[in-house]
């Protein structure tokens, strides 16, 4: 009897994804990886994570070690894409690594909620912004007053609700016209944000230039003060406290620096794709982090570190912008954002089709899924995951003792973070076994610094996930659990495909 997690067999890059038109080229791959990662978070997440630090110096530390995870796995993902480059990318490299189970609960997690979660998410983030400049686009500005479900949740339809169903819904028609129409919308707003990212940061450090913001933050790089606590009775106070507010406001930074993979998914589409691959990874990673980096430094700049810690709703690029500009700042940012956020959607909805169509042709996921239309798209799959992410826009949750409302999918992104790190180490650790199992392999590019690298990611990202399991326990066992969730899932396609 065939084991039903046995890797299944390589196949050639022509042999599997021959339908597709091969239509990205290096800068077009580089903007899928740069307009990805770059959504809202860079904005606003730094607020949270200097409150939870409490000092300027370990608040870049903790941006730095978020961008040296992410460039080290991005290396290491290369050998992967550049050994496979097919259509499926990361659900392909954990299938043929591990199993098909392995595989398949990892893009049965992407499409539950890393995927269709963050489109949700990025969805409604543009639609708060465009708030600021049509105020009758809210949260609170109902259509369909919400409908109380249980006690902690309800769905409901708002104006910003609206605004982000709409936006999901057209992004997932104009890639539903072929790849050509897909890379278009994401070169465009790519290059604008990250134009706009360098002038932000530009702007921050010649014009907005504090002598008492840069004397208070580079004068007292390292002392903690105004911090909040990472559980009661231990905080960035201490030696050890420090080390887990540095792990834990991990889920900031890397949530910002996330989907960097996602090229691996449209690899079938690369025009060549085992250079193009993993030149794009390391380009476009190193690009964010840097601008990342540097936006980090022109808020220290800008503003005292207390103001970027209470910065109102966490905004602290608006507020930034506000104190350069004032009465203007919030305006000013609220466009870069919707340019910022609507190119990451894009990439997200072009991108995450494609695993969902290998998942498909596996035969473990809806037959439909692995039919491409007359553009060369994987049509129906994106309008799979279109619909799922409409769903993840509605519910709300609902708080009693305050009377406010939530997102549900904000809940479900808290959940998988610790899930998504669990995917990217076992991905790695493919590398360090496929170098056993399949030595013969041709390998155009080998991860950078093997087994050096690629082992430091893993111990780094393997460290930030222990203290996320210790100290974010009801965000992180959730997650562990909507993964698990998968198995009988995956026995019910396999029952079915049999």
């Amino acid at each position: 009897m065939p084991d039903s997690n046995a890797p299944a067999p390589p196949a050639s890059v022509e042999g599997l994804d021959t339908e597709f038109k091969r239509g990205l080229g290096l800068y077009d791959s580089t903007m899928v990886v740069a307009g990805s990662m770059i959504g809202s978070g860079i904005f606003i997440v730094s607020a949270d994570m200097s409150r939870m630090i409490g000092s300027p110096g370990w608040l870049l530390a903790a941006w730095l070690l978020s961008g040296f995870l992410t460039i080290t796995g991005a290396l290491s993902y290369g050998e992967l894409a550049s050994m496979m480059p097919r259509a499926g990318g990361q659900y392909v490299y954990l299938r043929e690594a591990f199993s098909p189970l392995w595989g398949f609960l990892y893009g049965w997690t992407l499409f539950m909620v890393i995927q269709t979660g963050t489109i949700a998410a990025v969805a409604v983030a543009f639609a708060r912004f465009l708030g600021i400049l049509a105020p009758v686009i809210s949260e609170s500005n109902y259509i369909i007053p919400p409908v109380h479900l249980s006690a902690g949740y309800a769905v409901s339809l708002s104006t910003a609700q609206l605004v982000g169903v709409l936006l999901i819904l057209f992004l997932s028609w104009t890639n539903s016209h072929g790849i050509e129409q897909g890379k278009l919308v994401q070169n465009v707003f790519t290059t604008t944000k990250i134009g706009s990212l360098f002038g932000l940061i530009l702007v921050g450090l010649v014009v907005g230039w504090n002598r008492g913001a840069v004397s208070a933050n580079f004068g007292d790089l390292w002392t903690a003060r105004g911090f909040d606590p990472v559980v009661p009775g231990l905080t960035a106070a201490t030696a050890f406290g420090l080390f887990a507010a540095i792990c834990v406001s991990q889920t900031g930074s890397l949530f910002s620096s996330d989907s960097w993979n996602n090229i691996t998914f449209t690899a079938g589409e690369v025009k060549n794709p085992r250079r193009d691959v993993p030149l794009s990874l390391a380009l476009g990673t190193s690009l964010v982090i840097g601008i990342y980096l540097m936006a980090n430094v022109a808020y220290l700049v800008t503003l005292p570190l207390g103001e970027i810690q209470h910065a109102p709703s966490d905004r602290v690029a608006t507020a930034a912008l506000n104190a350069i500009f004032p009465g203007a700042g919030a305006v000013i940012m609220a466009i870069a954002i919707m340019i910022s956020t609507f190119g990451c959607n894009n990439g997200l909805i072009l991108a995450g089709a494609r695993a969902y169509y290998a998942m498909a042709r596996d035969g473990v996921f809806f037959r439909g899924a692995a039919v491409l239309n007359a553009a060369k798209a994987p049509g129906r799959a994106l309008l799979l995951q279109c619909a799922w992410a409409v769903a993840l826009v509605l519910p709300r949750t609902y708080d009693p003792a305050s009377g406010k409302y939530g997102n549900l999918y904000g809940n479900l992104l808290d959940y998988v973070i610790s899930a998504a790190l669990i995917f990217y180490i076992l991905t790695i650790l493919g590398i360090f076994r496929l170098r056993m199992t399949r030595p013969d392999v041709e390998r155009p590019y080998k991860a950078f610094g093997y087994p050096l690298i690629p082992a430091l990611y893993i111990v780094g990202a393997a460290t930030v996930l222990a203290m996320l399991f210790v100290y974010r326990t009801s965000t992180t066992w959730p997650g562990l659990i909507i993964v698990l969730l998968g198995v009988p899932v995956y026995f019910a396609f396999r029952a079915r495909r049999a």
